[in-house]
């Protein structure tokens, strides 16, 4: 039987894999923290591979650039400007 990849293996299907997603979601800022720990709390069992795609983008931010995309003072730009990314940003807008 084959071992599938690290990155073959769905988000969902692997607790390790959301560990570390909650993991890398605690951040300096505690407005970002208190958004991100609220949106996963609530969407975490939902969030599809290329959801988890966006969020990893956008959790590779500065906390000042999340917050203002978070308070929609910015919208994604450049590698952000996807659909990923600015269907998970709604999603934490709404949290």
């Amino acid at each position: 039987m084959a071992t599938r990849a690290y990155d073959d293996t769905p988000h969902q299907a692997d607790p390790l894999r959301r560990t570390r997603l909650r993991w890398r979601a605690r951040r300096g800022l505690l407005e970002n923290d208190l958004i991100l720990q609220r949106f996963l709390d609530r969407h975490e069992h939902d969030l599809s591979d290329a959801d988890v795609a966006g969020l990893t983008l956008l959790l590779d931010l500065p906390d000042t650039d999340l917050f203002d995309l978070l308070l929609e003072k910015s919208a994604p730009q450049g590698a952000l400007a996807i659909p990923d990314v600015e269907r998970v940003l709604a999603a934490l807008r709404a949290a």
